[in-house]
């Protein structure tokens, strides 16, 4: 694990409401995010992007991550201009971030993994306390093979 200080970006894309404890038990909304966004081809219709990986924005924190959050997926963009109908825009802000690496395997079970892994630390294992504005998942080369997947979660710091 590392401790970044980030520059600040922008993404556009398919955004929902949820919770965690929705997501773990099966009754999710993220599985549906990214069935629309992929299927429907929408990286190709947002203007602007920077670079082809695709980010993953947890914000609007209603308290922890025990409560309702904001879960937007889509690609970083050099400009707010444009925007395609639908989608959302959404700043991730410069600040600290711990950098947390998931274990390679199968997608849909390292993400879960590593964000309880995230979950059980204290804030001197994740090097601070958590802010709960915004953490995001970044789905680069590694997770070309869905089965042989690595992920890199930012965890906003105080």
């Amino acid at each position: 694990m590392n401790i970044d200080q980030k520059s600040g970006f922008y993404v556009v894309g398919l955004s929902t409401r949820t919770q965690n404890a929705a997501e773990m038990n099966g009754n999710g909304k993220i599985g549906d995010v990214w069935q629309r966004f992929l299927g429907q081809n929408l990286a190709a219709k947002i203007p602007n992007k920077l670079g082809i990986d695709l980010i993953a924005i947890y914000t609007d924190y209603e308290t922890d991550h025990t409560g309702h959050y904001t879960y937007l997926l889509g690609v970083p963009v050099s400009s707010t201009e444009h925007l395609p109908p639908g989608l959302m825009l959404k700043h991730v802000p410069a600040g600290r971030y711990a950098v947390l690496r998931s274990n390679r395997g199968v997608i849909k079970q390292v993400v879960p993994e590593l964000w309880q892994r995230i979950w059980s630390m204290s804030p001197s294992e994740l090097g601070g306390s958590r802010a709960f504005q915004v953490d995001y998942e970044i789905y680069d080369q590694r997770t070309a093979d869905p089965d042989n997947a690595q992920i890199e979660v930012h965890v906003g710091l105080r």
